[in-house]
């Protein structure tokens, strides 16, 4: 207390800037750096801030002394002014409401303003003012995406909050068809791999074929092997427009039911794809293995293939199933040769998670008609390895065996730290009640053994999970410090250009060092701050794609379960906060809701320890992980919410 009175004293009615944060009950905090603290900001005291606003407040101590309390003076500067909604009609009133559920409060556009727009459509609204006897802000309806809840309106909606860009400029679509128009250039630096047997392992709906395999028997003993990437940055010129556009998305992004390529779809899904009868350009990785899985031999450089066959998924496991098909022979080789990878990384350390992905079967309208999960089989590891491998022996190349110069090294890494002891010492937490055990002291061996043991158990999804929440997030930098979770000491992204910008650059300095032009000015490098600079952009552009498509997901998987409202589903505890509950519905693999006051059976409140519940009358308690059945019984498209009413626990 004595030290509290001190601070009352120094600091009364002290000025301070921060960003707010605003409840959806209209309260809101204000974070102090200098005291590292939460300013609490009383509901009729925000003076029309809205969230993340930065603002200037006055804070004090409350009369109690035990809590500070403040006051929105000024708003220095809007996080935005301008928020996606829907707009709502009330016919008695002189306004239309738009409603937007990360703000507290609704915007209202003058009714005679709004003869050309319906209610329910999902719109952009530019706040214009707030007159002072207003409670609401004024606005104008800048965009319209359509009635919301339907497909197009959400996916173009989200790409508006997200600010991806949707289509190509005609400038950047021009460019594309004369790079796509040029005649082919000299291919004397080449390697023919033309007679090769080659082929190409993708999804059944895929256009854009980055990577093609071939192999060639040399003898009893050894193989030849070719990894051949795409050669986009062949057509995409260093400073051109067209690269510009590919470095400012820096990625694809997939939706269900339709993906917003990197590049125009001129050059990513027929120049630079690796269709198949046709000659393409690559950059390969080409090597000699032996039976045993040695690597005898390495070669790296640019090519020209003709990919044999484009095969999908599903048919090279039935090949690796039923031993026959088309390139059996060297479909099964491939195989083998990818289960000695397999065990060579996992006694090397490399963690083995594999995590199903939900997918959806959509109508003509996009609109999801049923569900199935998709788990990784054979023929996608099969490829999968064969990439890690490409990405780790080039960046070991480029780190390892050139001589001369020590900035030779520089290189664009993928790179993964150590997890966080914090996050594993809770995963360790949660899953001891569960009857699962988690050894500190070797971490990546005892979360092996772990996802082993939960392999098909109710509790998989929400383990999984939170051992990827315990690992750090993998991102790009030229400072290598090798990638944890697959245990190499170096790694690189290099296999998907035509959907990664970090993979051009990893293409661009590859050839740099092999061609070792380093009076040409279209090969000379730039300085380490340049890229590990692109480095940080392509980390935080894969970052935004990710939410974005999990944000989307979200709607598709809120938009099926729906017609399901009134049915019983069994699910898992994933989830607890001070008032509520939530739940993985094992069969959608989504999370739904259960609010605390709306259990009947007892009065639940959250413990301190932040994962079980105990009932204040029975003193029964819940953990993570437990088994309830849950009834469904709404679901907010818009907020992407699913609310359930708990029935009973699973024994």
């Amino acid at each position: 207390m004595k030290k509290e009175r001190k601070i009352k004293k120094k600091h009364y009615n002290n000025l301070s800037t921060g960003f707010i944060n605003i409840t959806n009950h209209g309260y809101a905090f204000v974070h102090i750096n200098e005291f590292q603290k939460d300013i609490f900001i009383p509901k009729n005291k925000t003076n029309r801030a809205l969230e993340g606003d930065l603002v200037k407040i006055r804070f004090s101590f409350s009369k109690k002394g035990m809590k500070m309390e403040g006051e929105v003076l000024k708003i220095i500067k809007r996080k935005t002014k301008k928020f996606i909604g829907i707009l709502k009609f009330d016919i008695q009133s002189k306004y239309g409401i738009v409603h937007n559920h990360s703000i507290h409060i609704d915007i209202l556009v003058p009714m005679k303003k709004l003869e050309k727009y319906h209610h329910n459509d999902k719109v952009l609204v530019q706040i214009i003012s707030w007159p002072k006897k207003f409670k609401n802000p004024l606005g104008k309806i800048v965009k319209v995406f359509g009635t919301s809840g339907e497909y197009k309106t959400e996916i173009s909606s989200l790409l508006e909050e997200y600010g991806i860009s949707y289509e190509f400029s005609k400038k950047i679509e021009n460019e594309a068809n004369k790079i796509f128009e040029k005649k082919i250039s000299d291919m004397s630096f080449r390697k023919d791999m033309r007679d090769v047997n080659t082929f190409t392992i993708d999804p059944l709906n895929a256009k854009d074929f980055d990577d093609a395999l071939s192999i060639k028997k040399l003898n009893f003993d050894t193989w030849e092997i070719g990894v051949h990437i795409s050669d986009v940055s062949h057509y995409i010129k260093e400073g051109s427009l067209l690269d510009q556009e590919a470095y400012s998305r820096a990625t694809s992004i997939y939706f269900v039911g339709g993906v917003i390529p990197m590049l125009p779809k001129i050059l990513s899904n027929d120049l630079c794809s690796l269709q198949p009868k046709k000659d393409k350009f690559s950059f390969s990785y080409v090597f000699n293995i032996n039976k045993k899985g040695k690597i005898l031999k390495n070669w790296f450089g640019k090519t020209i293939i003709q990919s044999n066959k484009k095969f999908t998924y599903d048919e090279v496991q039935s090949i690796i199933d039923q031993k026959k098909g088309d390139y059996y022979e060297d479909i099964y080789t491939l195989f083998l040769f990818s289960k000695i990878l397999i065990k060579n990384r996992l006694k090397n350390g490399a963690i083995f998670l594999e995590k199903v992905e939900v997918k959806f079967h959509l109508d003509e309208e996009n609109n999801p008609m049923s569900l199935y999960i998709e788990k990784n089989n054979e023929a996608h590891r099969l490829i999968e390895e064969f990439m890690l491998l490409t990405n780790r022996k080039i960046s070991e190349f480029v780190s390892l065996n050139l001589n001369g110069d020590p900035s030779n090294k520089l290189y664009i890494y993928r790179v993964h730290d150590e997890p966080d002891f914090q996050k594993i010492f809770f995963l360790k937490k949660i899953v001891e009640p569960l009857g699962y055990f988690l050894d500190l002291k070797n971490i990546k061996t005892s979360i092996n053994h772990l996802l082993k043991k939960i392999k098909g158990k109710p509790e998989q999804n929400m383990i999984e999970n939170l051992i990827l929440r315990a690992m750090s997030k993998a991102k790009y930098s030229t400072k290598n410090i090798g990638h944890y979770g697959l245990s190499f000491i170096y790694y690189t992204h290099f296999t998907s250009p035509i959907r990664r910008y970090s993979d051009i650059i990893a293409h661009r300095l590859l050839y740099h060092y092999l061609t070792n032009k380093n009076k040409s000015e279209e090969y000379k490098l730039k300085t380490v701050e340049f890229y590990e600079k692109q480095s940080q952009h392509c980390s935080n552009k894969e970052r935004l794609a990710i939410d974005a498509e999990r944000d989307f997901m979200k709607y598709i998987q809120v938009k099926y379960i729906k017609k399901f409202i009134g049915k019983e589903f069994d699910g898992i505890i994933t989830g607890f906060t001070d008032w509520s509950v939530y739940i993985d519905l094992l069969s959608f693999q989504t999370e739904g809701m259960v609010k605390l006051r709306d259990i009947k059976e007892d009065s639940y409140v959250l413990n301190s320890n932040n994962y079980t519940i105990i009932g204040k009358k029975k003193g029964k308690t819940y953990h993570l992980g437990d088994k309830i059945k849950v009834k469904l019984i709404n679901v907010n498209i818009e907020k992407k919410q699913i609310t359930l009413d708990w029935i009973s626990n699973v024994k």
